[in-house]
């Protein structure tokens, strides 16, 4: 029957009602799942059904089965061989559930539902049971892919890399601590951001971001033209010891707050109207220029305030050095912090997480999920690309 005649008006009417139209799809289902099987099993024996063969193995009949699909649950008719090595891909042996609810659970789980909420949605949507336990097994294998992840290579040359941490609540031992998940994102030679990887830790400190950079330059990293951080103490010096050719820019927006903290509430809003004559300089001596006349302002009462971008003057300023296009991606972290805010949309469901593994796990499908756009290259790319090879000509091979 074609496919004209199979949506017929003739054809369609044969059925009375929904019940023996969703019966006969049913049926459908059924058995082309069952010829997608024979169709297996001719590929493993080498040989189509109902041909002669001499071959040592052969068909050997069928076996019920019932699986779980999207569509809900189906008994199928498994064809086997004599020598029982054949495994379908499509309904792989001791596996009830299909790839594709499989895929329906992963992505649940990637936006943040638990195991419990998972459980009732199949069973609303899908009308079928799914244990907590295979729900865990089927989330559970993504940790393969972590690890295949964490430890793929990486480009040489990264024009970008921008650093940050998110803190979550885990389970150790009998306490919930605060752990921190590192991340850097990469900016490469075609425009295209990429999380280069994510490393579990206690605290946030310079001295674990030393190794997050060691792993960099082990999976084959070998120059980073531009870091953008917080201001976490003795972070450039880290930075430097690993790719000292590295230019360290420390965010303008996280100097911003930090600064603001020590300002008092009535004056926070004027305070920060004069610190943006520093940012907006058209360049360094400008800068300076309007940092002197801060200090000259509000030094006497918030000299702590304005100590921090004196001590940090280099770092700070080290984006008035590039072109306008080149210093709107370099002088802030926001790209690496709207990652973060949607990983925190994912998982604020869960307030807490039994292991190492779980975190690992959620924030991986969660960099899936909030990086499925990344596939174009960042605006006017070919005109910031050129002036980095200007700037850059020694270290860029295009």
């Amino acid at each position: 029957m074609s496919k004209e005649e199979l949506l017929s008006d003739d054809f369609l009417k044969q059925f009375k009602n929904g019940e023996e139209l969703n019966s006969f799809l049913q049926q459908l289902r059924k058995r082309g799942v069952e010829q997608l099987l024979e169709g297996e099993l001719d590929a493993h024996l080498g040989y189509e059904k109902h041909e002669r063969s001499g071959a040592k193995n052969a068909r050997n009949g069928h076996s019920k089965k019932t699986i779980k699909t999207t569509e809900g649950e189906l008994s199928i008719d498994v064809p086997r061989d004599r020598e029982s090595s054949f495994s379908p891909a499509l309904v792989p042996k001791r596996k009830g559930i299909v790839e594709g609810i499989e895929n329906v659970i992963v992505s649940l789980y990637a936006k943040g539902m638990s195991v419990s909420d998972i459980e009732e949605q199949i069973r609303e949507v899908y009308n079928f049971d799914v244990s907590p336990s295979t729900i865990s097994r089927i989330t559970d294998r993504i940790f393969q892919d972590v690890v295949a992840w964490q430890n793929r290579p990486l480009e040489p040359l990264y024009l970008v890399v921008w650093m940050d941490g998110i803190v979550f609540k885990v389970k150790e031992g009998s306490r919930v601590i605060d752990k921190t998940v590192y991340i850097a994102i990469g900016l490469g030679l075609d425009g295209k951001k990429e999380v280069l990887g994510m490393w579990l830790g206690k605290n946030e400190s310079a001295s674990f971001w030393l190794s997050v950079l060691t792993d960099l330059k082990a999976r084959g990293v070998k120059d980073i033209l531009v870091t953008a951080t917080d201001n976490l103490k003795g972070f450039t010096e880290t930075i430097r010891s690993v790719f000292p050719e590295s230019t360290k820019q420390i965010c303008i927006v996280h100097q911003i707050r930090n600064s603001c903290k020590y300002v008092g509430w009535k004056e926070r809003k004027e305070f920060s109207e004069d610190m943006k004559h520093i940012y907006n300089a058209p360049n360094r001596d400008a800068a300076e220029l309007a940092l002197n006349e801060l200090d000259s302002k509000w030094g006497s009462k918030y000299g702590y305030a304005i100590k921090s971008w004196r001590t940090n003057w280099n770092e700070l300023t080290a984006f008035l050095d590039f072109p306008l296009e080149i210093r709107k991606i370099i002088y802030t972290t926001n790209v690496i912090e709207n990652l973060n805010g949607k990983i925190r949309k994912y998982t604020k469901n869960k307030l807490s997480f039994p292991t190492d593994e779980a975190v690992l796990k959620s924030v991986y499908l969660s960099i899936h999920e909030a990086t499925k756009k990344w596939t174009m290259p960042i605006r006017n790319w070919g005109e910031i690309l050129n002036q980095f090879i200007i700037m850059f000509e020694d270290r860029i091979n295009p």
